[in-house]
């Protein structure tokens, strides 16, 4: 690609030369999922072993992407994403927070989802999907996964909608922890806060279950979670995920509006309670 001189100190245009086109984003938005290999990766998006090829190499000329031997009989490889490759995902879920908002969307700022909007088709998608490595645990019976935008946070006037709440939902899940302990089943928090900020609140409201900061996106982009910007940063929508044993997502609870019911809904789902009967 033929660069003007004036791009040679320009950050933006070389980081398109290194993205160079639609192809390239697609690939590292699958690597990011966990489809490292080719032939998942060509299902996934379609797209010709020739060209394919050719993405994948220019992605591991520029050091985004590595080569890792899993196969040697015929050879074949894993393509891993680099220190430079991850230090791209918040890009990726920048762009689809952007397309999902200004594209997808009517362009309303709001930390929930519309019924039959793309967000929801996504997230409702996810039955079937394994969660990525160290967000289940092995010997649990169950993971529920709550995603939520921050605790402690001023959302300002008028406040984002669906943004509140956050110390509700937490107050919740620390009260039904007993019975989810009980039955085997792991509880999991995760927002883009910070460690410091999550183990601030954590001490402060006695909070048992672990909270996972995904700050730098990583999570965001394996599971295209939805997010939106508020307070200063990308911050994930309410969402909750039950997985089973084996770290599969059965069930998805999305978008969270009543979030009482919604808590008592993972509930019933991870203990495997039927649901209750309406007369």
């Amino acid at each position: 690609m033929r660069m003007h001189n004036a791009d040679e100190t320009c950050g933006i245009a070389q980081a398109a030369l290194v993205l160079g086109d639609w192809w390239n984003v697609l690939v590292l938005r699958e690597v990011a999922r966990g489809h490292v290999r080719f032939d998942a990766l060509a299902a996934e998006i379609g797209l010709s072993r020739k060209v394919l090829t050719e993405r994948l190499g220019r992605l591991v000329a520029h050091g985004v992407l590595r080569r890792s031997l899993y196969q040697r009989r015929p050879v074949r490889y894993e393509y891993l994403l680099t220190d430079s490759g991850t230090a791209l995902l918040p890009l990726l879920v920048a762009m689809q927070d952007w397309g999902d908002r200004w594209i997808l969307g009517d362009g309303a700022l709001t930390a929930t989802a519309a019924q039959d909007g793309a967000e929801h088709a996504r997230m409702h998608a996810l039955p079937g999907t394994r969660l990525p490595d160290g967000l289940h645990a092995p010997d649990a019976t169950a993971t529920v996964l709550f995603t939520y935008p921050g605790t402690g946070v001023d959302w300002g006037d008028p406040a984002i909608a669906g943004a509140a709440g956050c110390a509700l939902e937490h107050g919740l899940f620390r009260d039904a922890w007993p019975t989810f302990r009980r039955a085997g089943v792991e509880v999991r928090g995760i927002s883009t806060q910070l460690p410091y900020e999550q183990a601030e609140f954590a001490r402060a409201e006695n909070i048992p279950y672990p909270l996972v900061s995904d700050a730098g996106h990583e999570i965001a982009a394996a599971l295209r979670l939805p997010t939106f910007r508020g307070a200063g940063r990308l911050r994930h929508k309410r969402l909750i995920l039950v997985a089973d044993g084996d770290g599969i997502v059965r069930h998805v609870l999305f978008p969270v509006t009543d979030i009482p019911e919604a808590v008592s809904e993972a509930l019933r789902l991870a203990l495997g309670r039927p649901a209750p009967e309406f007369r």
